[in-house]
C-alpha cells in the first residue's frame, strides 16, 4: 500500500489539545465503526465523503465518522446512519488517479449528533462531544475487568484470532479501563451493529460488562473452529493411514495371488489397451497413466482424472477403419438416388473412388461445400458417406469461439475434455469416417483463441497425420479422416483456413428442378412422416408449381419442405375428424390449405420507367432482383445516397456518377444540367443491407435516364461493375443472379462480356428462356438499357 504522506504545511498536535467545535463535516462509513483513540485507514470514493474530507482538510483537519445502519446502501440519508460516532483527525492524505481519497484518521472523542445542518453537496452535522465517565466507586469491579479482559485478549489471539503482538503489548500495560474496552471492541473484528453498541454505552461498568462477553463468545467461537480444524486433520490423517493400510493389503494379496478390485480394473484397461493397436507414444502413455493409478487412492479426485482420461484413450478407434465401397456405379446409383442434380458434386465424389481404386494409400481431399441455406449441403454428406460405405460424423461449428472446442482442454482444467473432433470419431467408432464441420462461415473468435486457427492443422493433410490434443497429449492421426465442410459464403472465412478446402458451389434451384426434388423425395417424405402413406396422397404438377411460385422464395428447398409439411398435416386433420380425406392436392386445394399466395411473381415493373433500372444481386441466401431509382433535384450537382448501401455500392455511385458528368453530351444529357440538378439514388427495402461494385451498371443507367428524361427497359435486368474509363467489368454469383431473374419473369439479362462463360453452370432450361446481353462497355449497356 502507497505510503500516506502528512498533510503539508501542518504539524499534528496532541489528542488532547484539539478544540472540537459543534459543527464538522460527516463521513459515513459502511461495515466499520472508530473508536476514540484508534488508528485506521479509509479509502475514500464517494463524491459527498470526499467533499466532506475535502472540508476538513480546509479547515481544522476535524471530521465526525458515523455508521451506516445498512452496509449496502451507496447513498444513505441521515435517518440511515447511527447517532453516535467518534470526531476523528485526518493525519495523512492521499489522492489516487482514480479519483479517490486515502486517509488515516485517529479516532479522538464520541459524539452524538444534535441535527444535520447540511445534506449537499455533502453531510454536515451539529455535534455534542460525549465526555468519558469515571468508574466511581465500583473502581474493584472495573479492575476485575480490566485483567479478564487482557487475559481474554492473550487467549483469543493464541487460538486463531488476528491480532497485532503490538495491541497485545499496548494492553498489557493499558490500565485505563474505558481505553482498554474501546482497544479490545476495535480488534475483535465485531460485527458493525455490535461494535457500534459498545461506542454507544457511555457508562463505564456498562461498557466494560459488554466488551467482556463479545470477548467471551469471540473466545468460544474460536475454540469452536480450533476443534474443527483440528477433527479435519484427523480425518486427512486418517485417511493417509487407510491408504497406507490399502497399500498394504494390496501387496498382501499380491502374495496371496488375490487381486484387489482397483487392480481388476487396471488389467481390464490393460486388456482393452492391447486390443485397440495403440501408437507407440499412446501404448507407453497408458501404461504411465496406469502405474500412477495404482498407486492413487481409489477415491481420490486425481483417481477419477485418471479413469476419465483411461476412458476416453480406450474408447478410440485407434486402429479401427471401415472398408470404402470403391464400385463407382455403385457409388453413382446412390448419389443419384438421395440426390437431384448436384452433377459436380457428384463428379468428385466418384473421382476420389477413382484415385483410391488406382492409389489406396492416397490421402483424402477437404472439400468445402458453399451455397445459400436449403440446398442440400448437410444431407449430401451422409449422402457422401452412404456411397463410400463409412460412417458418419457431424459438428456444428456455428458461433464457437474457443479454441479449445477443437483441440481439447489440458486435464489440468476441472470438466476438461477432447475437442469435437475426437468426440466425433469417438461416437463414429471408426478413424475413416465422413466427419461433416458445419457453418465454417460463423467461427468465431476472441480472447479465448481462434478456432479456424486450430482448424488448420486438422484440415492439412501434410499434417494432420500428427494431430495432437490437448486433452489426450499424445498424436492421434486423422489422414484417413474425409473431411467436408460447409458454410453460406466464403467471405468470412479465414483466408489460410479457406486455401486448404477445395470449394464447391452449390448453387440455388430452378423451378424445374424443385418440381423433380418434390416428387422424388420431398413429398414422399413428408407424406411419411405425416402419416398418410396408407393414404396415397398425391401432389399433382400444377399444385407443386403453385407452392414454387407463390408460397416460397428462395434459392434452397427448406420453406417448399415446410409449405407441403403443412398441406399433410392440413389433410391429416381431415383424416383424423373422419372427414373423407383428400387422395390428390390440387391447386384450389392448395390455396384452401394454405391461404392466399405470399409471393406474387410478377415481374418488379410492370412498364418502363424513367429514373428506374432492374438490377441483379447476390446474397449468401442466393440471387435476388433490385430495383435502382434516381430522381433530379434542384440543386449543384450533390450525390444522396440512401436504402442501407454499404461502402463498396457508394463508391459504385459514385464513379458511375462521375463518368456520366464527364460525358454528358455523348450520353444525350443537356450542357450544364449536372451543375443545376442534384441526385437522390435510393435502393429501395431500405432496411436490408446492400454491398458490392455489380451494381454500377444499374445505377448509371438509373443515372443517366433521369438526367436525359429517357425511360429504362422493365423487361431487362443487368449486372456488372464499371470503371470511369467506361469499361464494363465481370462480376460473380452469375448463376444466382440469372435464376432470380428467371424466378420473377425476366425475360432478358445483361452481363459483362467476360462471364459468358459462366453460363455454362445454367441449366440447359434456364438459359432457353432468357435472353442474353453480353457487353463491355457501358455505351453498349446504354444503348440495349435506355429506350
Amino acid at each position: 500500500m502507497a505510503k500516506l504522506p502528512d498533510l503539508p504545511d501542518h504539524e499534528h498536535p496532541p489528542q488532547d489539545a484539539i478544540s472540537i467545535p459543534d459543527v464538522l463535516p460527516v463521513i459515513a462509513l459502511r461495515d466499520a465503526v472508530l473508536f476514540p483513540f484508534a488508528i485506521i485507514p479509509l479509502t475514500v470514493g464517494r463524491d459527498i465523503s470526499v467533499r466532506a474530507v475535502d472540508d476538513a482538510l480546509s479547515g481544522d483537519r476535524l471530521v465526525l465518522v458515523l455508521t451506516q445502519k445498512d452496509p449496502q446502501s451507496e447513498n444513505p440519508k441521515p435517518e440511515e446512519l447511527y447517532q453516535t460516532g467518534c470526531v476523528a483527525h485526518i493525519m495523512r492524505m492521499l489522492k489516487l488517479p482514480d479519483g479517490t481519497i486515502r486517509i488515516l484518521i485517529q479516532g479522538m472523542s464520541r459524539a452524538r449528533v444534535d441535527y444535520f445542518t447540511r445534506t449537499e453537496p455533502s453531510f454536515e452535522a451539529r455535534l455534542t462531544p460525549l465526555e468519558e465517565p469515571d468508574p466511581g466507586e465500583s473502581e474493584l469491579e472495573a479492575k476485575a475487568f480490566v485483567r479478564s479482559i487482557k487475559q481474554g485478549l492473550e487467549r483469543v489471539s493464541t487460538i486463531g484470532k488476528q491480532i497485532s503482538p503490538e495491541v497485545i503489548l499496548i494492553t498489557s500495560g493499558l490500565e485505563d479501563p474505558l481505553r482498554l474496552a474501546d482497544l479490545a471492541a476495535s480488534n475483535l473484528g465485531l460485527d458493525a451493529a455490535d461494535a457500534q453498541n459498545v461506542l454507544e454505552t457511555i457508562d463505564a461498568m456498562p461498557r466494560l460488562r459488554r466488551v467482556h462477553e463479545l470477548l467471551e463468545r469471540e473466545i468460544a467461537l474460536a475454540e469452536m473452529q480450533e476443534q474443527i480444524s483440528s477433527q479435519v486433520r484427523g480425518e486427512i490423517d486418517r485417511n493417509q493411514r487407510e491408504f497406507l493400510l490399502r497399500q498394504q493389503l494390496r501387496t498382501i494379496q499380491q502374495e496371496l495371488g488375490e487381486i484387489d478390485d482397483v487392480e481388476l480394473e487396471i488389467a481390464e484397461y490393460r486388456e482393452k489397451a492391447a486390443a485397440l493397436g495403440l501408437s507407440q507414444e499412446a501404448r507407453e502413455a497408458v501404461d504411465r497413466q496406469l502405474r500412477r493409478l495404482g498407486t492413487m487412492h481409489p477415491e481420490s479426485a486425481e483417481s477419477s482424472v485418471a479413469r476419465t482420461w483411461l476412458d476416453w484413450m480406450t474408447s478410440l478407434p485407434w486402429a479401427t477403419i471401415s472398408d470404402d465401397n470403391l464400385d463407382i456405379a455403385a457409388a453413382r446409383s446412390i448419389l443419384d438416388e438421395d440426390h437431384f442434380d448436384l452433377e459436380k458434386v457428384k463428379e468428385r465424389i466418384l473421382e476420389f473412388l477413382a484415385v483410391r481404386q488406382l492409389r489406396p494409400e492416397s490421402k483424402g481431399p477437404i472439400l468445402c461445400f458453399v451455397g445459400p441455406p436449403g440446398v442440400g449441403k448437410t444431407s449430401l454428406g451422409r449422402s457422401i458417406a452412404r456411397a463410400l460405405g463409412r460412417e458418419f460424423a457431424r459438428s456444428s461449428l456455428g458461433g464457437v469461439r474457443d479454441e479449445a472446442e477443437i483441440r481439447g482442454h489440458r486435464r489440468t482444467y476441472v470438466g476438461a475434455l477432447p475437442g469435437r473432433i475426437i468426440q466425433g470419431l469417438s461416437q463414429a467408432g471408426t478413424s475413416n469416417p465422413v466427419f461433416m464441420l458445419d457453418e465454417v462461415d460463423k467461427l468465431g473468435a476472441d480472447v479465448r483463441g481462434d478456432p479456424s486457427s486450430a482448424l488448420l492443422e486438422v484440415l492439412d493433410p501434410e499434417q494432420n497425420d500428427s494431430f495432437r490434443d490437448h486433452y489426450l497429449g499424445v498424436v492421434y492421426d486423422l489422414s484417413k479422416v474425409l473431411f467436408i465442410a460447409t458454410g453460406n459464403v466464403t467471405d468470412t472465412i479465414q483466408p489460410a483456413f479457406l486455401d486448404r478446402m477445395e470449394v464447391i458451389r452449390l448453387s440455388g434451384y430452378t423451378e424445374e428442378e424443385k418440381l423433380e426434388i418434390a416428387r422424388r423425395h420431398l413429398i414422399p417424405r413428408q407424406v411419411e412422416e405425416n402419416g398418410l402413406s396408407a393414404r396415397g396422397l398425391k401432389f399433382t404438377s400444377a399444385a407443386i408449381v403453385r407452392l414454387i411460385s407463390d408460397y416460397t422464395r428462395e434459392a434452397g428447398l427448406r420453406n417448399l419442405e415446410r409449405e407441403i409439411g403443412s398441406v399433410c398435416r392440413k389433410v391429416a386433420v381431415q383424416v383424423a375428424e373422419g372427414r373423407r380425406s383428400i387422395g390428390r392436392v390440387s391447386p384450389p386445394a392448395v390455396e384452401r390449405f394454405l391461404g392466399p399466395p405470399r409471393h406474387l411473381m410478377d415481374r418488379p415493373l410492370e412498364r418502363d420507367r424513367i429514373g428506374v433500372a432492374t438490377g441483379l444481386a447476390y446474397t449468401p441466401v442466393g440471387g435476388e432482383v433490385l430495383l435502382v431509382e434516381a430522381i433530379p433535384l434542384a440543386g449543384k450537382g450533390n450525390l444522396e445516397l440512401t436504402g442501407s448501401l454499404g461502402e463498396v455500392m457508394k463508391e459504385s455511385a459514385t464513379a458511375a456518377l462521375s463518368l456520366a458528368r464527364a460525358r454528358s453530351t455523348e450520353f444525350g444529357i443537356t450542357e450544364n444540367w449536372f451543375a443545376k440538378h442534384s441526385l437522390h439514388i435510393h435502393v429501395p427495402a431500405g432496411g436490408v443491407p446492400k454491398d458490392g461494385p455489380s451494381a454500377g451498371a444499374t445505377i448509371l443507367s438509373a443515372i443517366i435516364s433521369a438526367a436525359s428524361g429517357r425511360s429504362v427497359r422493365h423487361d431487362l435486368a443487368m449486372t456488372g461493375e464499371i470503371t470511369l474509363r467506361g469499361d464494363v467489368l465481370p462480376v460473380g454469383g452469375i448463376k444466382e443472379k440469372v435464376l432470380a431473374a428467371l424466378r420473377v419473369g425476366i425475360t432478358e439479362v445483361l452481363m459483362p462480356a467476360e462471364n459468358e462463360r459462366d453460363l455454362i453452370d445454367l441449366p440447359q432450361s434456364a438459359r432457353k428462356k432468357l435472353k442474353f446481353v453480353f457487353v463491355s462497355t457501358v455505351d453498349e449497356v446504354l444503348k440495349a438499357a435506355i429506350r
